[in-house]
């Protein structure tokens, strides 16, 4: 069992590669920032909209 210690090294090394991968990124899906600011001002917009109508519901 010489290969234990280089087996475990590898095993930390792979875990610490899966877990930088996922830090620190955003889901932009290739868009522009002028995309992705009119992508979120219809979102908002959308939530808005949303919540007055919530707010108008007669209860």
């Amino acid at each position: 069992m010489t290969r234990g210690n280089q087996r475990e090294l590898a095993r930390q090394k792979n875990m610490k590669k899966q877990s930088d991968s996922g830090k620190g990124k955003r889901r932009d899906n290739g868009l522009s920032a002028a995309a992705r600011k009119q992508r979120d001002s219809e979102i908002v917009q959308q939530k808005q909209k949303k919540a007055n109508e919530k707010e108008e519901e007669p209860k």
